[in-house]
């Protein structure tokens, strides 16, 4: 008596399937070339947009733009000097741990 195996089928393939590569590039292609063509437009529109707005509004040219607080400008300049004061006095200073290798 023989036993009696499945067989395996090596065809894998649909009956009546084509495919066509041709296709897919043509849609990658037309998309690629339709999302270009967007940025472009969106950039333009951006652009448009931005060179409308006005950059600041006309005054006389005695006065001066209040733009910067004084007190600020102060305080950070205060700042660095300090940083400054104490990079000197570390730099200055000798080292307070002897060097082993010595």
């Amino acid at each position: 008596m023989k036993i009696k195996f499945f067989k395996k089928e090596n065809n894998f393939k649909k009956k009546n399937f084509a495919f066509n590569p041709n296709l897919y590039w043509k849609i990658a292609v037309c998309g690629s070339l339709t999302m270009i063509l967007l940025s472009f437009l969106f950039g333009y529109r951006l652009f448009m947009q931005i060179n409308q707005e006005s950059i600041l509004p006309i005054i006389n040219g005695n006065e001066q733009v209040p733009t910067i607080n004084e007190n600020r400008v102060g305080k950070v300049l205060d700042y660095f000097s300090e940083k400054e004061q104490k990079s000197a006095r570390i730099l200055n200073s000798s080292s307070p741990v002897v060097d082993p290798s010595l």
